[in-house]
């Protein structure tokens, strides 16, 4: 699924590491670095469909394999954070600069 097509309400899973996400990421994403998923999957919701995104898709790929074949409805955002910043789409940091895709 392309950035600009992943909607405003979706649940949007940010599987980058510390640094990344706090230079730059969609405001209300989830954060959960794709090191820390296993142990983490149970703050993931059991319905819906998770929208997984890193910087560029390779990593949000191989989660959305892992949660799909363990019972997920997950779908990969092509291009990740680098495509969703040249869409346009809002970015929101944590360090009080600009934020931006790292």
């Amino acid at each position: 699924m392309a950035a600009h097509e992943v909607p405003q309400d979706a649940y949007l899973l940010d599987v980058r590491e510390d640094d990344e996400w706090s230079a730059g990421h969609a405001e209300g994403a989830k954060h959960i670095p794709m090191g820390q998923l296993v142990e983490r999957l149970d703050e993931l919701p059991s319905d819906g469909l998770v929208h997984v995104v890193c910087r560029s898709g390779g990593r949000s790929a191989r989660v959305t394999a892992y949660l799909n074949q363990n019972g997920w409805d997950a779908v990969n955002v092509d291009g990740g954070m680098q495509h969703w910043q040249a869409a346009g789409r809002p970015l929101v940091g944590e360090s009080g600069a600009e934020p931006t895709v790292i």
